[in-house]
């Protein structure tokens, strides 16, 4: 029997980098969906969970996708929710590339790094890959976890809903400025960049000069780095005295993942992969 991955994209257009890792995970066919939210996806989730018999219902999924991780989680608890019995399939969450791209670049660093016990401040955190790096910091260990905004409201409204989901405890901060940046950073032995495409975060002498500073992470794929100094594909590399992980060093383990991610949703039809299961996946993929 064909494995069908049906594709629910909260934006308009379904994506296409979603579509080729889902062939490169195992799925054999694709149906995608754009535009689907908490209001509109009951027919289509009743149409995944009633069609095929109990033993075969592994062998279809959902995958929710699109680049608002509020209305991504929204759509899974809508989905999950429309679950009972056996009526059920397995179904992942990676709104913006937020669970896989965030556990490779934390996986990564604890494959080469003590997280535990250690102060991690989350740059430009507010987006889907910065709110879930924030949640996996302090899951794994951080004694203490910083999510930085422009905009000290929206940090603030992260972190409630990072602690209403997985009761990680972080704490919000606004970087307006380079003082306020440093502020933020002021102690902290990692730094994870999660910026936009093309934002520079902080510039060489900021991050060099930073004495306590001893991890960095940059999720940026295009230049300019979110991170100035570090090249793309560092992978563990040492700079100035830190541990440096470049966009497409965590970009390699991220697809790694997202491909593991996907076959995991056909092995069973009870799975949910959100934050949790998917760092504990990538975790097991760097040892």
């Amino acid at each position: 029997m064909d494995k069908l991955l049906l594709h629910f994209d909260t934006d308009t257009v379904p994506g296409t980098f979603d579509a080729v890792v889902a062939y490169d995970g195992g799925a054999d066919r694709l149906a995608q969906y754009g535009g689907v939210s908490a209001d509109n996806c009951e027919k289509l989730t009743e149409g995944a969970i009633y069609t095929r018999a109990p033993a075969d219902k592994k062998n279809t999924a959902i995958f929710i996708s699109g680049g608002d991780l509020d209305e991504g989680q929204k759509l899974l608890t809508a989905v999950t929710g429309a679950f009972f019995d056996r009526f059920r399939v397995s179904v992942m969450l990676d709104s913006g590339g937020c669970n896989t791209t965030a556990a490779a670049g934390v996986a990564l660093l604890a494959s080469k790094y003590e997280i535990a016990g250690r102060t991690a401040t989350v740059l430009a955190g507010t987006g889907p890959v910065g709110q879930r790096a924030a949640v996996m910091l302090a899951a794994s260990g951080a004694r203490e976890v910083r999510l930085t905004s422009r905009n000290l409201g929206r940090a603030e409204q992260a972190c409630a809903l990072m602690k209403q989901r997985f009761g990680a405890v972080i704490e919000a901060r606004q970087c307006r400025d380079a003082g306020e940046t440093a502020a933020a950073l002021d102690g902290a032995q990692i730094a994870f960049g999660a910026g936009k495409t093309g934002v520079q975060l902080l510039g060489l002498t900021q991050w060099r000069e930073l004495a306590a500073l001893e991890a960095v992470i940059d999720v940026n794929t295009r230049p300019p780095p979110g991170f100035e100094g570090i090249e793309m594909n560092d992978r563990a590399a040492a700079r100035h005295g830190k541990i440096v992980f470049g966009g497409l060093g965590v970009g390699a383990l991220k697809l790694k993942l997202h491909r593991a991610c996907i076959a995991a949703l056909f092995e069973t039809n009870d799975r949910v992969l959100d934050a949790p299961d998917v760092l504990e996946l990538a975790r097991s993929l760097t040892h």
